[in-house]
């Protein structure tokens, strides 16, 4: 069975998106300000890392749980439901704007946006 991580086009592709993805993510008003003192040469490693295990590249993921990773921003930042949206949306748009089939944004959809991981990032 190709995973959605083969779909998309492998490491590279998702090394890609999550370039661009910060690029589009660090100008939106609505979260750009979570980034301001992050280290984005680590942030982006772990949302790539992240992300080929989300989609299926690998069984294997080494960072922090959601839960851990996300609890500061919620209780003294104010991360709320809202902010998790607007991040999903740049994914999409970003994803959109490199050329992924509207089956693959689909797929992308259900995994990014998975009730679960809401809760996970939100601490719920």
């Amino acid at each position: 069975m190709t995973t959605l991580f083969e779909k998309l086009g492998g490491a590279a592709a998702v090394d890609l998106a999550v370039d661009k993805f910060y690029e589009r993510v660090l100008q939106d008003d609505r979260i750009k300000h979570f980034f301001a003192n992050v280290n984005m040469v680590k942030q982006r490693a772990h949302q790539k890392a992240f992300l080929t295990y989300a989609f299926g590249g690998t069984d294997k993921y080494d960072g922090r749980y959601m839960r851990e990773a996300h609890k500061e921003l919620v209780e003294k930042e104010g991360l709320n439901s809202e902010h998790f949206d607007a991040v999903a949306e740049d994914l999409m748009e970003t994803l959109k704007e490199m050329g992924v089939s509207q089956d693959l944004l689909a797929e992308v959809a259900e995994v990014a946006a998975a009730p679960q991981h809401k809760k996970d990032v939100l601490n719920h």
